[in-house]
Formats: C-alpha cells, structure tokens, sequence
C-alpha cells in the first residue's frame, strides 16, 4: 500500500513510524516539507488524488494538521490519541488519514495505532452516513 507521510518536524518519533511502516511492506511516500499547513494539504492531496490509499500525518498537537489535511475535498483526516481512537475513525468514519500529535505520542502508542488502523475495516453501513456529508 502506498502512504502519504508528512510532518512539519522529523524527529525519533516520526522516524520510528516511518520505519514501521515500511516494515509492514508499504511504500511510504514523503510530501511536502515545510509548515504544518502545507504538509497537512500535501497529504490530503496525496490520498485525495488517488496517488496514496492512505495518509499518516503529524504537527506538534496534531490538531492544525488534520485540519489542513481536512480542507482537501475527500479527506477524512482523524487526530488521533489512542489505539481505539484510531480503529474508531477507520470503522465508523472511513478516516483514510491518520494524524497524531509529536508532543504526547510515544513511538509505543503510535504503533498501536497503526496496528489498528490498518486492521479495522471500514462498516459499510457507515459509509451513506459519511457520503452524505461530503
């Protein structure tokens, strides 16, 4: 699968998932470096465009990222803090971007995270309800 990866700042946690993630046999795609606004949108623009099936994203909360991520039509960009947060997003709101904040995550935790991102299927019952607000 084919990620969109982006952070306004490299640091060991944004390593750590970057490395999982490869290790997991996806071919990560580095965007925009630059200001979290830009590299929100880069990723949204990745996943939205169809040359990524998905997106992981990181700013220092988190919080300006996704929304940056989440002005791109089609995006559905989720901050997300804990394993069941993540499946949550991915099963009831069809996320196809993860963003999680540099300041609180631990490489630990972001890979429970993944772990559940990439598991959790999306309810298809949930899909109208997401469709129609698009």
């Amino acid at each position: 699968m084919k990620v969109a990866f982006g952070t306004d700042e490299r640091t060991a946690l944004t390593d750590a998932v970057h490395a999982d993630l490869e290790g997991r046999g996806h071919t990560v795609v580095a965007v925009a470096d630059g200001q979290w606004v830009e590299v929100g949108h880069a990723v949204g623009e990745a996943v939205a465009g169809g040359g990524c099936e998905t997106g992981v994203l990181f700013c220092w909360t988190g919080t300006g990222a996704s929304m940056a991520a989440n002005k791109v039509p089609g995006v559905r960009a989720a901050l997300c803090t804990d394993a069941a947060t993540a499946a949550g997003a991915r099963t009831w709101n069809d996320a196809n971007v993860l963003v999680m904040g540099l300041r609180l995550t631990t490489p630990e935790v972001a890979k429970e995270m993944l772990d559940a991102w990439f598991a959790t299927p999306v309810d298809p019952d949930e899909l109208d309800v997401i469709a129609g607000l698009e």
